[in-house]
């Protein structure tokens, strides 16, 4: 795939995934797709990466993510993001607790004919559940 069909390709996920639009969202990647992350673990499969996507957002219906340009070399890519949102509905049996938060996120992906097989997501969970109220922390001194 070259540059201008993976950097489509990228724009088709991303804005798919801010409309919600997980059918288009879906087709980004192929049918035997992996991805990693930190809350969803290691999922496969379009619907397993389709349902992981959907509880993430209807754990935190308002997030936002805003995307620096992809860096993408041959067939990989990496996407550097922040996501902020607010936690509203349950996400691992953790009830809403309406605390906002604001999390830096990497996207690691691999393209093969045109989709998605495999991405990783990279950000700090633990910041996260510190930040929705469910951990405490001690600040550093």
């Amino acid at each position: 795939m070259n540059r201008e069909g993976m950097a489509a390709l990228l724009v088709q996920r991303q804005d798919a995934m801010s409309r919600r639009d997980w059918a288009r969202f879906r087709e980004t990647y192929a049918e035997s797709a992996r991805v990693e992350s930190p809350l969803a673990g290691q999922v496969t499969g379009r619907d397993a990466i389709v349902r992981a996507s959907e509880a993430f957002f209807t754990a935190f219906p308002d997030a936002v993510l805003t995307n620096d340009p992809p860096v993408i070399d041959g067939d990989r890519a990496t996407i550097v993001s922040e996501v902020v949102g607010t936690h509203v509905g349950e996400i691992l049996g953790l009830p809403a607790t309406g605390r906002a938060f604001r999390m830096p996120i990497v996207f690691v992906i691999v393209v093969e004919n045109n989709l998605i097989v495999h991405e990783r997501r990279i950000y700090d969970f633990t910041g996260l559940l510190v930040q929705i109220g469910v951990l405490r922390a001690k600040p550093v001194s």
